[in-house]
C-alpha cells in the first residue's frame, strides 16, 4: 500500500508549482485582468449652497442616489438642479415621472433647456421638447414597467443607438404599484415592495453599479425621489423612524442618501414678501442631511433655503442678494411699492400616517 506523501513533501510540490505559476498571465488568459478597475469618481454638481451644507459636490455618477423626505421639503429642487447640471455636462437626463406633479415651467425656471411647442394660432403650449427623455404614467404603469424602461435604454446604449452617459431621474418611488397590484385591483404594499426588490435589487441597480467599471463605455446614474412615512416609536422611550415608501430595497442598494426635513414632520419655514393682504412665498427653509454616503464617507447636516430658481444659503447675505435680484417682480405681484419680508416659524406639525398612502 503506497504511503501518502508527507505534509512537507506536499508543501514542497505546492511551492514548486507556485514558483512557476504566473497569476497575472492566468488572469489575462481568462479575461479577468479587466474586471477590477473602476473609473475615477465624477459628480453631477448641485448648487454652491447645497455643496456648502452637504460637503459633497452633488450626485455621484454611477451610483444609486435617493432624495427622500416629506412633501415640499426640497427633493424636487435638488433633482432639478442635478438634471440641469447633467444636461450642461452632456449627460442625458431621463425623466421618469410617476408622481404626476411635474411642472415644465418650473424646470425651465431652474435652468433646464426646454423647447416649448406652441399652437401657431392660439399660442397654447402643446408639448415640450429638448435634450432629454421623458416618460410618465401614460407609458409606464407599474414598477416592472419602470425597470424594463431603464434596462431597455441601457440596452440601446450598449448597441450604440444611444451614445450618452445616462442619468435616470425618477419621481417618485412609492407612487406606482406593481403588476400584481394592478392585475388584482388591490394596491398591496407587500407585493409592491417585493416587486421593487426583485426588479431593482436584482437587475437595474446592478446594471447601474457595473457602469462604473473601466470596461463600460458609459457611466449611468439613478437619482430617485423617495416618498417617506413615519413609523411610531416601538416603546414609550423610543423615537419615531422615517421609513421609505415602496419598501426598503432601494434604501439598502443606495450608496448616497440625502434626507430633507425632519423625521416626523416637514420641519420647514416659509419666507414671504407681504404687502397688505397679498403675499409672495419666495423661499422655504428646510433641513438637509446626508444620511448615507458610501462614496466618500462625508456625512453632514444643516439648513438651506429652497427657491423657485434653486437652493441658496441660509445667510442674510445670500437672502438679501436673492431679494435684490427678484424684488421688482414681487413688487408687481403685490401692487408696487415697498413690502415686508416675513419668516415663519418652523412647521413641526406631525405628518399623519395613513397605511393607504403607502
Amino acid at each position: 500500500m503506497a504511503k501518502k506523501p508527507s505534509k512537507s513533501l506536499s508543501a514542497a510540490v505546492s511551492a514548486e508549482i507556485k514558483s512557476k505559476f504566473d497569476l497575472n498571465k492566468f488572469k489575462q488568459n481568462k479575461g479577468l485582468d479587466k474586471n477590477v478597475k473602476f473609473k475615477e469618481q465624477n459628480w453631477i454638481p448641485l448648487s454652491p449652497a447645497f455643496q456648502e451644507i452637504a460637503g459633497v459636490p452633488g450626485i455621484p455618477m454611477g451610483h444609486i442616489s435617493l432624495l427622500r423626505g416629506h412633501s415640499d421639503t426640497g427633493k424636487t429642487t435638488a433633482l432639478l438642479e442635478a438634471a440641469v447640471s447633467a444636461q450642461k455636462m452632456g449627460v442625458l437626463p431621463v425623466f421618469i415621472i410617476t408622481e404626476m406633479k411635474w411642472n415644465w415651467e418650473h424646470a425651465a425656471q431652474m435652468g433646464l433647456e426646454v423647447n416649448l411647442i406652441k399652437d401657431k394660432d392660439t399660442g397654447e403650449v402643446l408639448d415640450y421638447d429638448g435634450n432629454f427623455i421623458y416618460v410618465d404614467r401614460e407609458t409606464v404603469h407599474t414598477i416592472e414597467d419602470v425597470a424594463a424602461f431603464i434596462m431597455d435604454l441601457q440596452n440601446e446604449q450598449k448597441k450604440g443607438n444611444l451614445p450618452y452617459d445616462l442619468c435616470f431621474f425618477w419621481d417618485s418611488i412609492g407612487s406606482i404599484p406593481c403588476a400584481m397590484s394592478v392585475e388584482k385591483l388591490k394596491n398591496n404594499n407587500e407585493w409592491n415592495a417585493g416587486a421593487m426588490s426583485t426588479q431593482f435589487g436584482n437587475t437595474v441597480n446592478q446594471s447601474i453599479v457595473m457602469s462604473r467599471k473601466e470596461s463600460a463605455p458609459y457611466t449611468n446614474t439613478l437619482c430617485a425621489i423617495n416618498k417617506v412615512w413615519t413609523a411610531k416609536a416601538e416603546s414609550p422611550m423610543g423615537q419615531p423612524k422615517m421609513m421609505n415608501k415602496g419598501g426598503m430595497a432601494m434604501w439598502y442598494d443606495a450608496t448616497f442618501v440625502v434626507t430633507f426635513g425632519n423625521v416626523s414632520n416637514a420641519g420647514t419655514s416659509k419666507i414671504k414678501a407681504i404687502k397688505g393682504g397679498k403675499q409672495v412665498e419666495w423661499g422655504k427653509r428646510t433641513n438637509l442631511q446626508i444620511d448615507k454616503n458610501h462614496v466618500n464617507g462625508i456625512q453632514s447636516r444643516g439648513k438651506i433655503v429652497m427657491t423657485t430658481h434653486g437652493f441658496i444659503e441660509d445667510t442674510d447675505k445670500d437672502k438679501n442678494a436673492y431679494k435684490k435680484e427678484h424684488s421688482e417682480e414681487w413688487a408687481k405681484i403685490l401692487g408696487g411699492g415697498k413690502f415686508e419680508i416675513v419668516e415663519d416659524t418652523e412647521d413641526v406639525t406631525p405628518v399623519l400616517f395613513d397605511p393607504q398612502d403607502l
